[in-house]
């Protein structure tokens, strides 16, 4: 009876106990839960990750309604993703990448912006009590292709849940005195593809940021700091790295000491080129914000719109040169009206800082077109 006890003591205590997380890949299906996935978790109040998976963070990141994002990636063991110059890395089938969205607690139950945070206030594990998680995105590279799931966290921040609809969260940001209040968007799986289906011909999903300009950058973790892409090679996740001086960095769109230009422009390339470019879903625009397209005319510089409506506001030029008030481009990324809006997807806010610059270049151009 002692020893029956003591056993039946012993599996309490074990199922109590936080599991494990391990890394898994899932070749198919469509996970329920994503603690299934067993990259990222909660323990001890706090969000963290499994050991050999790789947080990162980008030199411009993509603007969420000022959400903070906490972004990793784990492979295979012995497999690791080959280097391209200017395209997403080749990845293993296995690699599983994931995108966790939150925001800081505001004293009086709002939320305040988070997408100034670095890796190195969030590496560690986000601290529960202090932040509210909101969705997880899961980007999973299988036999077939890339497919991508979204999980919405429980109001305990215990666990997130699939939802295949995605979701409408109404929240209220506070920030510099003022409050907006939106309605945050979580995706469906099918709206995923309107921003990773980068190539409008092979309509396959591809990763957005894992690119080398994005990723080139000295990052500071657990008190050490290093450049992401050497830590990718480092740890075996990365191969064909050529040196720093065979690469192009993107610059930090908050960078006051890089070029005017040089800021306007990778915003416009995080937030807008993966479907303002040849290749992708807008390609009939004529309009590319790509980081590889020239300036000129495909740069939107005094060039009339392809359609007329809702979306120009009225304007006859994408970039009308010296007359920001004048340019398609800053009211459709100024608007918040989802027939005018762009990016059309990710979005209830306006982002304003990254407005502020984009004005300042537009007003900077020479005046006049011919």
């Amino acid at each position: 009876m002692k020893r029956l006890v003591l056993l039946l003591a012993a599996l309490v205590l074990t199922a109590c106990a936080p599991r494990t997380l391990t890394p898994r890949f899932i070749a198919d299906g469509m996970p329920e839960k994503l603690a299934d996935w067993g990259v990222v978790g909660v323990r001890d109040g706090r969000l963290v990750l499994a050991d050999g998976v790789e947080p990162y963070e980008l030199n411009t990141p993509l603007f969420s309604d000022y959400a903070g994002k906490l972004r990793t990636v784990w492979m295979p063991k012995g497999q690791p993703a080959a280097w391209k110059p200017d395209a997403a890395f080749d990845f293993p089938v296995g690699t599983v990448v994931t995108k966790t969205f939150y925001y800081p607690r505001a004293a009086d139950g709002t939320v305040a912006p988070g997408d100034d945070l670095r890796l190195s206030d969030t590496g560690a594990g986000l601290d529960l009590s202090k932040v509210r998680l909101v969705e997880t995105r899961v980007l999973v590279r299988r036999a077939n292709g890339w497919a991508a799931f979204p999980y919405v966290w429980n109001d305990a921040q215990t666990g997130a849940t699939l939802k295949r609809i995605g979701a409408a969260i109404p929240m209220t940001l506070t920030r510099a005195g003022r409050g907006d209040r939106f309605v945050y968007q979580v995706p469906n799986v099918n709206q995923c593809a309107g921003c990773h289906a980068t190539d409008h011909a092979a309509k396959a999903l591809q990763p957005i940021g894992l690119k080398s300009r994005h990723l080139d950058r000295e990052v500071t973790l657990a008190g050490a700091r290093f450049n992401q892409l050497d830590r990718l090679v480092l740890v075996g996740y990365l191969k064909g790295l050529p040196p720093a001086d065979g690469r192009l960095r993107a610059p930090d769109w908050r960078d006051e000491g890089a070029p005017l230009e040089a800021r306007a422009r990778a915003w416009m390339d995080i937030n807008c080129g993966h479907c303002h470019s040849p290749r992708g879903p807008a390609d009939t625009s004529g309009l590319y914000l790509d980081a590889a397209s020239p300036a000129g005319a495909s740069l939107g510089l005094c060039k009339p719109p392809v359609a007329a409506g809702q979306g120009t506001g009225g304007f006859s030029r994408d970039i009308d040169p010296g007359k920001p008030d004048q340019s398609i481009l800053m009211f459709r990324t100024g608007s918040t009206d989802p027939g005018a809006m762009m990016p059309e997807l990710g979005r209830a806010l306006a982002h304003d800082e990254a407005l502020a610059v984009l004005r300042r270049w537009i007003a900077a151009m020479p005046p006049g077109c011919p």
